[in-house]
């Protein structure tokens, strides 16, 4: 809902402030007062082209500036937080007033254009694309204009009306066909992706299958790499270890009986001859008992050590050049795995297993392709009978809406006038069904029904848009309707209807009126008149027009509707009059 506009050296405009309320508000004065002024300053926050000759003559730009406010969680304030709008929260966003009632915020809407054409925009002071600004509107607010007629003008627009205007069991078919058309387009994106690739996937299995068939035929085994590479040094040392063995064994316990040339003495008789001469006097004196028993242990270990050392040399015995020669030929094998899938046996191994899954998927793929198959034939055609269903609905909503439409079409003078909605049938399923929508309009007896906004005037047009909204208004509200001349080329009982209507309008949202017809005016809960005035610069040149927007108190619209029925806001008839349409238009 707007609050306030703001409008600075627009047209005849020097600056105006513009207070709106909730339901029906009319906006009158003389003819080039500068009404359609308030109409072009609401179309420019809508993304309306910039004209530099909208700029009051001697200005250098004009602006317009409007406080709106707007349900907490609205598209509206989703876009303009995107675009890094800034808002206060814990301000903006008011309690609501009632448990059931929804939070709402402050949306501040701007544009200004220069005196040279050039054109600036801004959502709660944030300078944003104009054509942001034109979403941003145009989610709000919805004008009706002799130029720009058209809420519907698209299929999918149409459709929506028509949709939310057939119900709530309507609706929840379309969920459930929405839900079941998205898990088909699932299902045929896997499809589509499976056979699109399905070469390049069958040569990837290829590739896996005889990777793995090499990997398992040398069966490598974790850690086995480092265990080979530890065995490889050892048995390329060979000698020098045996040697080293024997060595260190005759060290400790001497040469074999067959081997001993001379007496030198080793270890182990060295100190079994010092256990021996501690044996007599071990008794005689504990610290030296034990010392004596730890050089008896020394001795059972050095017989220990001595005969590993033994094993250890007669064990290298047994390995020869075959098993070095075995030992290198498996390091080459795993050598060759690793360059080819890893940096070392343990990632190699990690990568099969990884492949073998992949492996399975891609062979699953064949019989994945056929359960996919029959399982979009499946859903298909469950969504063609569903769409059937929703295409009855559609109709039959079509033909309620167009009888209603004419009813309130024959109320606002336009009685032989007829209204058709198509609902065809479309090949291909979509999220919304199989049907496309389109309203229709015969202005006139044996007129052919045209697309809306064709075949009809301004005039004739902005009735019937009115008469749409009136009838869509419980179902499909859009926050904010601006309707400029829609009386145009009416008067007497059609422009009490057209007040009557627009009153009712005004009931779900908020209704904002230019009108001549105090017919109209009467209807309205807020008055708003543009006034105009010239004004003496001195110059000697005539001055300038100037005009100024101010809302009426009661006794002040009276004076106006007098005006706008006699052209004289001091006849007493006039005047009674005015009343007369004011006390009529309150039963509404």
């Amino acid at each position: 809902m707007i609050d306030h506009v703001t409008i600075t050296d627009l047209g005849v405009i020097e600056r105006a402030e513009l207070e709106l309320h909730p339901g029906l508000n009319v906006v009158t004065g003389e003819t080039g007062a500068g009404k359609t002024m308030v109409v072009t300053a609401l179309g420019l926050l809508l993304g309306a082209r910039a004209e530099a000759a909208a700029v009051r003559s001697g200005a250098l730009r004009a602006a317009v500036d409007a406080e709106l406010q707007v349900q907490a969680d609205h598209r509206a304030v989703e876009l303009a937080r995107e675009a890094g709008a800034w808002f206060d929260d814990e301000e903006a966003a008011e309690a609501p007033t009632t448990p059931d009632a929804t939070p709402r915020s402050t949306l501040l809407l701007g544009r200004a254009v220069s005196a040279k054409g050039r054109s600036r925009a801004s959502v709660s002071g944030r300078s944003v694309p104009v054509s942001l600004l034109g979403e941003i509107g145009s989610s709000l607010v919805t004008v009706h204009g002799q130029t720009d007629q058209l809420r519907l003008k698209s299929a999918a627009a149409q459709r929506r009306a028509l949709d939310s205007y057939a119900g709530e069991e309507f609706a929840a078919l379309a969920r459930d066909y929405r839900a079941r058309y998205e898990a088909y387009q699932a299902r045929r994106a896997e499809l589509e992706e499976i056979t699109t690739h399905e070469r390049e996937r069958r040569l990837e299995a290829e590739q896996l299958q005889q990777a793995l068939e090499q990997i398992d035929e040398v069966d490598p085994q974790p850690g086995e790499d480092d265990r080979l590479k530890a065995e490889s040094l050892k048995l390329e040392n060979v000698e020098g270890l045996r040697e080293a063995a024997r060595s260190a064994q005759q060290a400790l316990a001497g040469p074999d009986a067959a081997e001993a040339v001379g007496d030198a003495p080793h270890a182990v008789e060295l100190v079994e001859a010092a256990s021996t001469a501690l044996g007599p006097v071990q008794d005689q004196d504990e610290e030296l008992a034990a010392i004596a028993e730890q050089i008896s242990s020394v001795s059972g270990l050095l017989n220990d050590a001595a005969s590993q050392l033994g094993i250890y040399a007669a064990g290298l015995d047994e390995s020869g050049p075959e098993r070095l020669a075995e030992v290198h030929q498996r390091r080459a094998d795993l050598d060759r795995l690793v360059r080819l899938y890893g940096p070392d046996v343990d990632a190699v191994l990690a990568w099969a297993e990884e492949s073998r899954r992949r492996l399975g998927t891609l062979q699953s793929d064949t019989d994945r392709l056929e359960t996919l198959s029959a399982e979009i034939e499946r859903l298909e055609e469950g969504l063609r009978t569903d769409a059937a269903e929703l295409r009855r609905r559609r109709a039959e909503a079509g033909r309620r809406l167009a009888e209603a439409v004419g009813e309130e079409l024959a109320a606002l003078a336009m009685p032989h006038a007829r209204m058709v909605v198509e609902v065809t049938e479309t090949e291909e399923l979509g999220p919304h069904g199989a049907d496309a929508v389109t309203m229709l309009l015969a202005p006139h007896a044996g007129a052919d029904p045209l697309p809306l906004g064709k075949g009809a005037s301004g005039g004739e047009l902005s009735r019937v848009m009115l008469a749409l909204e009136v009838v869509l208004a419980a179902h499909d509200s859009a926050g904010t309707f601006i309707f400029d001349e829609v009386d145009a080329g009416v008067g007497g009982k059609a422009a009490v209807q057209i007040g009557r209507r627009l009153a009712m309008l005004a009931r779900h949202v908020q209704v904002i009126v230019v009108t001549h017809l105090p017919q109209v005016a009467a209807f309205a809960q807020h008055h708003v008149r543009v006034f105009k005035s010239s004004v003496e610069d001195g110059s000697g040149s005539g001055g300038f027009t100037a005009t100024d927007v101010r809302t009426l108190d009661e006794q002040e619209r009276v004076s106006e509707l007098a005006r706008m029925l006699a052209g004289q806001e001091d006849s007493d008839s006039a005047r009674a009059h005015a009343r007369e349409l004011l006390e009529a238009a309150s039963g509404v």
